[in-house]
């Protein structure tokens, strides 16, 4: 049955997996980039590191970053369930993981400068609730690190510094514009989740959505589809590279969604995520049994 503490249960669980368990479609797309690269060159070395720590994280369940960053979780759920409870139940689970050290408490309260020390604290973790008609709840969840929440970026488009006018080129321009002024920081190479639309709160809430996609997908929206394997191509065609030391893959996938928009208004909104591309997912069934999803 669902209650409480199987919620926490099952939360903390997804948690770990999510802190130590790099998906196997990112760690494929990273062992793709280390084969592109020079034998022998700093952007190969720092690939071999990078896959070493993944394979150490999942052997010894520590956390393949020291930064395992904000939770930010998507959740849909059948009417009469109680998002005050899931709610409270993702909270007491990232509590525990801080404690149980699969998270580190990153917690701190703007004003004061201190840590909570629990990992929890005003909107952290972040989380979206939506009912559906499924009898399911299904979570899904990031850890979306600092380093690259810094790197991400919301752009007004048209843009004359770039020639950027409210167009798919105009947001390939600013897109690869972005990827310039980061310079390998955040930890590329990293994955774009793209909005196009909405107003400054939902574009980057879909940016961020849209980093739940398997790199290897493709996008169903022809036009769109074509725009991620631009971008990914012409950006990792841009030199940068891993950790900003040159080479071949400064990109693992760019995934590209839309909202409706203003007449007066047309944001492309980036959120950058590093290569520790951290997701995890679960249904939950009327009768508390656990499916793990990839």
């Amino acid at each position: 049955m669902r209650s409480q503490e199987r919620y926490s249960e099952v939360f903390l669980e997804m948690l770990r997996r999510a802190a130590t368990q790099l998906p196997d479609d990112v760690v494929a797309a990273i062992r793709r980039g280390r084969d592109r690269e020079e034998d022998g060159s700093l952007a190969q070395k720092a690939l071999d590191t990078i896959l070493m720590n993944v394979d150490l994280g999942r052997e010894q369940s520590s956390p393949i970053c020291q930064d395992t960053g904000t939770p930010v979780v998507w959740v849909h759920h059948p009417i009469g369930v109680s998002t005050r409870m899931i709610e409270k139940s993702m909270i007491e689970a990232v509590r525990q993981a801080t404690a149980r050290q699969y998270l580190r408490p990153n917690a701190v309260h703007t004003l004061s400068g201190k840590n909570t020390g629990v990992g929890t604290g005003a909107g952290i973790p972040f989380m979206h609730f939506e009912e559906w008609d499924e009898p399911e709840i299904e979570v899904r969840l990031i850890l979306k690190g600092g380093g690259s929440e810094n790197a991400s970026s919301q752009h007004k488009l048209p843009d004359n510094r770039l020639g950027a006018g409210r167009d798919l080129e105009g947001v390939r321009r600013v897109v690869l514009d972005a990827l310039v002024q980061a310079q390998g920081k955040g930890c590329a190479p990293g994955t774009l989740g793209i909005c196009i639309g909405g107003d400054r709160v939902s574009g980057y809430e879909e940016s961020k959505r849209q980093l739940l996609r398997h790199l290897d997908d493709t996008n169903p929206i022809p036009e769109l589809a074509r725009l991620e394997e631009q971008i990914f191509r012409e950006g990792n065609e841009l030199g940068i590279g891993p950790m900003g030391f040159g080479g071949k893959t400064t990109l693992l996938g760019v995934k590209i969604g839309t909202l409706d928009r203003l007449p007066a208004c047309y944001f492309v909104t980036i959120s950058y995520m590093c290569w520790a591309d951290r997701r995890a997912a679960v249904r939950i069934s009327e009768g508390g049994d656990v499916t793990w999803l990839s």
